[in-house]
């Protein structure tokens, strides 16, 4: 094709009044809105013109208006399509961070979308007509799980941990086992967050030996607060010691300073009673003596993201009036999701089955292993002359720094690439990819030269199963 026939090819692209004026293209605007259209609309324009100066007359199928129309369509779902999605988490990791933790229970989505929508009593006593606390909505819950005399509600531990410093220790030391100077997810550090709260660490015994007579020694005129740090993402094991709660909480008492104590991901029900290792819960703490318990809400609770403070009533008191706490607190969506989820608490016999997150940490795995076995020969269909699907056994774990040692035996759809073939690691790399692209994302992990599915947290077989007819390895 000669260098004349390329305008004659572009003069055949329409315009784009022309294409906005198209029946299909007057239904986005009325859907999408005009400036949404055009803008898509002239972003397929251009690149029909790039494709025909470079490929000429095989690109001319580009230029209908047919075929104007539907890329149009294409793009503007692709452009308004959201960027959060729901995804399946096979990864093995209950409470995955990067996947949004704890799943709510249908009470606490229920609960949110019927504030959603309209006005609420969010900072309003319908009782006396005035204005009232938005932690109200949740604080009951708290106290009647706990034994706390009092509880306020921030978006998240490290807020509470940081509020609580502020309030209690601004310009003041508190005293730390080196120990438990954890680090939690994307490098954010208990000393950072001493620093930015006002207040002096003090470092007190060693890496893995911390007694009482540490503790004691670091007292001085500036020390506010005695901290301790549930070390719920690692743990120290071998020639070590750590002073119990309530040996703190009594040496506190006998200085004139208070212990708060960071549980992190601090459940409120014992796990042992569902087969689960045990872990402090926040009653406990409390009972042995501590002044002040923090803890997230979207782990172990599986609740909405959320730090809660509960403790003494005068110091709760004196932590709402920090006027850091605006910055820090809960929307109305969030508050009524987990006075939802606190409520089912309050019913342990039926908690594992309508709290998902313990649901799926309790789940057995003969359940997992029969799943697995229902999904084997329909995936290993979808990646025939692909790859070999196997069903084998795997271990899972709790996940956002709880219980780091312990693991859950599961089972797993361990997906390899068709041996004999090269570039075996990029073949592994496009089935990854393939899963990432189905309808609902399928995120799994990679390990040994296999895409491993751990399916402890896959409740939609159903769904899963259907949507498999989309996988296509290029």
């Amino acid at each position: 094709m000669g260098s004349r026939d390329v305008p004659s090819i572009q003069a055949a692209v329409p315009s784009v009044d022309r294409v906005l004026r198209l029946t299909a293209v007057r239904s986005l605007i009325e859907t999408h809105g005009r400036p949404v259209a055009t803008e898509a609309v002239r972003a397929v324009l251009d690149d029909v013109r790039r494709r025909l100066s470079a490929e000429g007359e095989a690109a001319r199928p580009l230029s209908t208006q047919k075929a104007i129309a539907a890329r149009v369509l294409a793009t503007i779902e692709e452009r308004s399509a959201p960027s959060l999605r729901p995804v399946f988490n096979l990864t093995g990791t209950v409470l995955h961070t990067n996947l949004g933790r704890a799943v709510l229970p249908p009470e606490a989505i229920k609960a949110m979308v019927a504030v959603a929508g309209g006005p609420s009593n969010l900072e309003f006593d319908l009782d006396a007509g005035r204005r009232g606390e938005r932690d109200d909505h949740v604080e009951d819950f708290v106290l009647r799980l706990t034994g706390a005399e009092a509880a306020c509600v921030v978006n998240n531990n490290a807020a509470a941990v940081l509020l609580t410093l502020n309030t209690l220790a601004l310009r003041k030391e508190v005293a730390v086992s080196r120990g438990e100077l954890i680090e939690i997810g994307g490098s954010f550090r208990m000393p950072d967050i001493m620093a930015r709260a006002g207040s002096r660490l003090r470092e007190v015994g060693t890496t893995n030996r911390t007694h009482a007579k540490d503790y004691a020694a670091a007292v001085g005129s500036r020390t506010a607060l005695f901290m301790k740090v549930h070390t719920s993402n690692y743990i120290v094991e071998g020639f070590s010691t750590a002073v119990p709660v309530g040996e703190l909480a009594a040496l506190a008492r006998d200085h004139g300073v208070a212990l708060v104590v960071d549980l992190g991901s601090g459940t409120l029900i014992d796990l042992d009673r569902y087969g689960l290792p045990h872990e402090p819960t926040v009653a406990e703490t409390l009972a042995q003596g501590a002044d002040l318990v923090t803890f997230s809400c979207d782990k172990l609770l599986g609740g909405p993201q959320a730090g809660i403070i509960a403790g003494r009533a005068d110091l709760v008191a004196r932590i709402r009036r920090n006027p850091m706490k605006r910055a820090m607190r809960l929307d109305k969506m969030t508050i009524a999701a987990l006075a939802q989820v606190l409520r089912l608490h309050t019913d342990p016999d039926r908690l594992a089955e309508r709290l998902p997150t313990l649901r799926h940490l309790s789940r057995p795995a003969e359940e997992i292993e029969a799943q697995a076995r229902r999904l084997m020969p329909i995936l290993a269909g979808c990646l025939a002359e692909t790859a070999t699907v196997d069903v084998s056994p795997c271990q899972s774990q709790i996940g956002s720094g709880s219980l780091p040692v312990e693991r859950l035996p599961s089972a797993a759809l361990v997906i390899r690439p068709v041996t004999g073939k090269r570039g075996s690691g990029a073949a592994l790399k496009r089935i990854v990819r393939a899963l990432r692209g189905l309808p609902v994302p399928v995120i799994g992990r990679m390990h040994d030269g296999a895409c491993i599915l751990d399916l402890r947290c896959l409740e939609d077989e159903a769904a899963f199963a259907d949507q498999l007819v989309h996988l296509r390895p290029a």
